[in-house]
């Protein structure tokens, strides 16, 4: 072991440290509220839902620390103890060239820490999911799910890695630079193909057939200047109870979709509202504003990498003695998380920045009263605590908490 390798574990634990101790508070937050329904609430959701919603985000918060911990003893096991070492021992013996190894390294990492991860998966959704009354999940389905990503990962992953891997063995010094070219025009690929080829092999997408909701959406399109390329229901209760609504897509493949859960839900006026906040979305640029931004952040990345890739201090403070193009690449993201943990509370803060801007935009362009009542009902629908620890939202939550929220709409209504 080196200084980074003592740097990493002391990393590893300030960071799991950090975890427990939010954690630990949005739970004891939770509890203390649990028995009372917040003052401008409690019109709109019972003592019983109420509780409800604090018992399934204790639930949850409970089920990812356990997460959390196993996380960071597989990350130590894997780094320090010797896991990526092992694969790529057994890897080299079959002396295949660079760019196959480094492919079937990385492939035969992701398989095993997938099927590591899966008892989680399989508690989340047949338990504690199962439990709160949301999943409908049958185990054909949830196998057929996984069978089905690990084939599209092969079909596109491979190429993928194939490419990275041949560019950073061949394209000198300022490999990183292409690299991230590449990775670029893949995300833009996937955001113009994933409505059409990728998401309908695992709902189906039906065009909205109700015509007066219809009139509605279109009457809101109109006046908001916004194209799209179809209004959409999906299957969402083919595996839970949850609602939702959201944009997908680039350019002119974008489309609208809503759930079928949200709109056994909401009244067609409290659709229009949801609608007008996703719109929201789309009108203040936050798509594009995030995409520049990821954009921005995985250039950073990987010029840090282009750096460390050479050096053999990098390689055995992380628990590898041979340096590879694939082994840069495997230990780079599986750290990175860790050092990065300071990026988590800005990266909310700028969601959270933007989630108000769209309630703003929904405001103004269709009824606030109807958003305050969308957004209520779906609170109510999903479980979603009304009493979220301060601190812990700080840092951890992409939209602003209830009681904030709401305040915010009414002030700009």
């Amino acid at each position: 072991m080196n200084e980074l390798s003592w740097i990493f574990l002391l990393a590893v634990i300030i960071y799991f440290i950090l975890e427990l101790y939010l954690g630990r508070r949005h739970i004891v937050h939770i509890k203390s509220h649990r028995a009372t329904v917040p003052d401008e609430f409690k019109s709109d959701i019972g003592l019983a839902e109420h509780k409800k919603a604090a018992d399934y985000s204790i639930a949850r918060k409970k089920l990812g620390l356990i997460e959390a911990a196993y996380g960071a003893v597989l990350l130590l096991v894997w780094t320090l103890g010797g896991g990526f070492e092992l694969f790529d021992k057994l890897w080299r013996t079959l002396e295949f060239n660079p760019v196959w190894t480094g492919i079937f390294f990385l492939l035969s990492v992701s398989l095993v820490m997938s099927l590591l991860e899966l008892p989680f998966a399989w508690y989340r959704t047949f338990s504690l999911e199962e439990k709160f009354g949301f999943n409908k999940t049958t185990v054909k389905i949830f196998f057929t799910d996984l069978i089905k990503n690990a084939v599209l990962s092969l079909i596109i992953g491979v190429p993928l890695l194939w490419v990275v891997l041949w560019m950073m063995q061949s394209a000198g010094g300022n490999w990183w630079f292409y690299v991230w070219l590449v990775w670029l025009g893949f995300m833009l690929l996937m955001l113009l193909i994933y409505p059409t080829l990728i998401a309908p092999l695992f709902n189906k997408f039906k065009p909205l057939t109700d015509a007066e909701l219809k009139a509605r959406i279109d009457s809101l399109l109109e006046r908001t200047g916004f194209k799209t390329n179809g209004i959409f229901v999906m299957d969402g209760s083919k595996r839970s109870g949850h609602g939702n609504a959201y944009f997908t897509g680039f350019g002119k493949s974008k489309r609208i979709v809503f759930f079928d859960t949200l709109l056994e839900s909401l009244n067609p006026d409290e659709v229009e509202a949801v609608l007008a906040h996703e719109l929201g979305h789309f009108k203040h640029n936050h798509i594009k504003k995030g995409i520049l931004l990821t954009a921005i952040m995985a250039l950073a990345g990987l010029w840090v990498l282009g750096f460390l890739i050479d050096k053999e201090w990098f390689y055995q403070g992380l628990g590898m003695s041979t340096k590879s193009d694939y082994a840069a690449l495997v230990l780079f993201f599986a750290v990175v998380p860790v050092f990065m943990f300071f990026i988590t509370p800005v990266m909310s803060w700028f969601s959270r920045k933007n989630e108000y801007e769209a309630d703003s935009f929904a405001s103004k362009n269709a009824s606030a009263n109807d958003l305050i009542t969308a957004l209520v009902k779906m609170y109510k629908d999903n479980a979603s605590t009304l009493t979220p620890d301060p601190l812990h939202s700080l840092v951890y939550d992409s939209h602003p908490p209830a009681p904030l929220r709401i305040a915010h709409i009414k002030q700009v209504r």
